[in-house]
């Protein structure tokens, strides 16, 4: 998942001043009209029009839209030979035994030294110097920021050994660590070589754009392939999710630090290195930390998912109770997660905040000394309770300070799901919702889809990316399309696109009401920024676990999953675009009269239009990944192939489904990224 962009407000034009349709009275007064004469003076508009007929009236008049049995490829067949090399070859390749078994090899061994370093350290050395590194992170002072983040850490430690996730979450933890400083380490030579180089910055470009419409179970499969089930595949995958963050975000900040104080540099005789050094750097530090953030988060994400492939702690835990319907355990361990994931999002803002403090203000000789004393100290304690922590305490929290809430949240649940799921006068319930949306939206769409004529499809794909981006978009759009039929992938495929569909409906209609609330309403805004801040750094796995609870095993399910993780990201494009219109065109609405809801719709919708496809974009490629997740809480169509190849080691079922999803995501953020957002093709 990319960091979200926003368009800058230099991207918006303020309504010409001499044309008096544009005006908000004017508009007003003549909606429809005005709404005719465009259509009818926009060639491409009357195009897309005609096109949406003709799919619509060949879907009535044939009824079936399958793909042709002529124009498949036979797949499973090469990938189930392809497998059974792979496994005959694994102990006497050269391949594998002079190149991927020393990678993988490496990657346990790291992850095993990790989880012996905390075993060893046992819950008192691991709590105490937790709580001092985030201390240390946020300044190692008494000030609100230091003092915050330390406690943050504490109560997290001991939530989570009260909640007997203890030896999960040093599971978690340990592959964690391992990832996060590979990911860190490749991201930033990868940002350096983007940043400094326009040649790696072109062909790392495209590399990036993929990467970011590409589900994260996608990465899995290749890698299941070449190191087989275990920690070796968890760990490269989530490197290899990961690091694109740091990489674009650290190129970012090479690429815009201030001409003025490179050129400053560079008079008083630095040689490139020494101006990369005392001045590219410093400059890009800001948006380097923001991409150890994001790659902290997606770690963490990765991490969770890895659980289908033989990773253990929390995300195995929670896969293990989704698969019983244990929801009480799946609680527990989603509980552990969310504090896992607040506690490093919020140390390492508070690390950013404050070398954001000291480039700005500075910091005293005194202050300096104080913090590396706190940062030797945690060196000497670590190298202390590795030695000693065993005897000092147990490896594991204390069972007799621990809680099992379990029982009394499948009690919970129940309750809920008996008073609440259906039933309730006038509103019917959570559960009758779900019925219903799966039997007036998802149901509907998915008939539709199958009745359309694959050729009608993929006209209309080719207009709609035509009109919105470019021609290069329109048959990219086409081929990933055509590609999908020709794996023999069609209906099952159109099954996930409706899931996608309606997911991304429900979810550019949550953004779009809550963005314009937050952009014109400051209370909301204010109220809205703690829950978004929350929700985006929850990992995808932890979504299914409340949504279960609320309306059971479903497709529906899956939807609403993919709804809540998605719409933060919409909410706030959307605000931010609202937010990002031109001031004199606010003024200008206003001085000719304009009422409040004139404004939004006649002025600020218009010009925000950019950030708001933008928005739509993201929430493409967010339900797209979310639905694929759903396939374990019953969505089935692609996601239920790609989990079930995972989990049994099949190669022919799960990566042709990985591919068809890589094509929809691809084919999808083609239709939705405006030419304007994305660089010259």
């Amino acid at each position: 998942m990319s960091t979200p962009t926003i368009p800058d407000k230099g991207e918006q034009r303020a309504p010409d001043a001499a044309a008096p349709q544009r005006t908000a009275p004017d508009a007003a007064q003549h909606d429809g009209p005005g709404l005719l004469q465009r259509l009818a003076g926009s060639p491409k508009a009357l195009l897309l029009l005609f096109t949406v007929l003709v799919v619509v009236v060949s879907a009535a008049v044939t009824g079936s839209g399958a793909w042709p049995d002529g124009w498949t490829v036979d797949v499973r067949t090469p990938l189930n030979d392809l497998d059974n090399w792979l496994v005959d070859n694994r102990e006497t390749s050269p391949v594998f035994l002079y190149f991927l078994l020393h990678i993988s090899n490496s990657a346990e061994s790291s992850v095993d030294a990790i989880t012996g370093l905390l075993e060893s350290m046992g819950w008192v050395g691991v709590t105490l110097i937790g709580t001092l590194i985030a201390w240390a992170a946020g300044g190692a002072d008494l000030s609100r920021r230091a003092l915050r983040t330390g406690g943050t850490a504490l109560g997290v430690f001991i939530v989570c050994g009260v909640l007997e996730m203890w030896e999960a979450t040093m599971e978690t933890l340990a592959l964690m660590t391992a990832a996060v400083f590979a990911s860190a380490v490749l991201g930033l030579l990868l940002g350096l070589a983007a940043g400094l180089s326009d040649r790696f910055e072109k062909i790392l470009r495209p590399v990036f754009d993929t990467m970011q419409v590409m589900p994260a179970f996608a990465y899995l499969l290749p890698l299941l392939l070449m190191f087989g089930i275990g920690v070796p595949s968890a760990l490269i995958a989530t490197v290899i999710y990961a690091a694109p963050p740091m990489a674009r975000l650290t190129s970012l900040g090479l690429r815009s630090a201030d001409p003025a104080a490179l050129e400053a540099s560079t008079s008083l005789g630095s040689t490139p290195w020494q101006r990369l050094r005392t001045a590219r750097v410093p400059l890009a530090r800001r948006q380097m930390m923001l991409g150890l953030n994001q790659a902290i988060m997606m770690c963490l994400s990765m991490v969770v998912l890895a659980s289908l492939i033989g990773s253990e702690g929390l995300g195995d835990e929670i896969y293990q109770a989704l698969g019983s319907l244990d929801i009480g355990t799946a609680l527990t361990a989603g509980t552990a997660v969310v504090l896992i994931a607040v506690l490093l999002d919020r140390t390492t803002s508070a690390a950013g905040e404050r070398l954001d403090a000291v480039a700005t203000a500075g910091t005293t000789r005194l202050m300096k000394r104080v913090r590396a004393a706190v940062w030797g100290l945690v060196l000497v304690l670590l190298g202390l309770f590795a030695a000693v922590g065993s005897a000092i305490s147990e490896s594991e929290w204390p069972e007799a300070w621990t809680v099992d809430i379990t029982r009394q949240l499948d009690s919970g649940v129940g309750w809920f799901t008996d008073h609440l799921g259906s039933g309730v006068p006038l509103l019917g319930g959570t559960v009758t919702w779900a019925q219903g949306f799966t039997e007036y939206m998802l149901n509907p769409l998915r008939s539709g889809l199958l009745a359309t004529p694959w050729w009608a499809l993929a006209l209309l794909v080719a207009v709609v990316g035509w009109v919105v981006g470019t021609w290069r978009a329109a048959l990219t759009g086409v081929v990933c399309l055509v590609l999908v039929g020709v794996m023999g992938l069609w209906e099952v495929s159109m099954d996930t696109l409706s899931q996608v569909l309606g997911g991304l409906l429900l979810t550019v209609t949550v953004g779009l009401v809550f963005g314009i609330l937050a952009a014109r309403v400051e209370r909301v805004d204010r109220m809205l920024r703690p829950v978004l801040d929350t929700m985006q750094t929850m990992p995808q796995f932890v979504y299914l676990i409340p949504v279960i609870a609320l309306v059971g095993l479903s497709r529906s399910a899956g939807i609403i999953a993919a709804v809540i993780y998605a719409a933060p990201a919409v909410i706030r494009i959307t605000a931010q675009g609202l937010r990002y219109v031109d001031p004199s065109a606010m003024e200008a609405s206003l001085s000719l009269g304009a009422t409040g809801k004139q404004q939004l719709l006649q002025v600020q919708l218009p010009l925000a239009r950019k950030s708001l496809l933008v928005g739509v974009n993201q929430g493409v490629v967010l339900v797209l990944s979310m639905v694929v997740i759903a396939g374990l809480i019953g969505g089935g169509a692609l996601g239920y192939d790609v989990v079930q190849g995972l989990s049994k080691g099949d190669l022919s079922q799960g990566l042709p489904a990985g591919i068809a999803i890589v094509c929809l995501g691809i084919m999808l953020d083609r239709l939705t990224q405006p030419a304007g957002a994305r660089p010259r093709e």
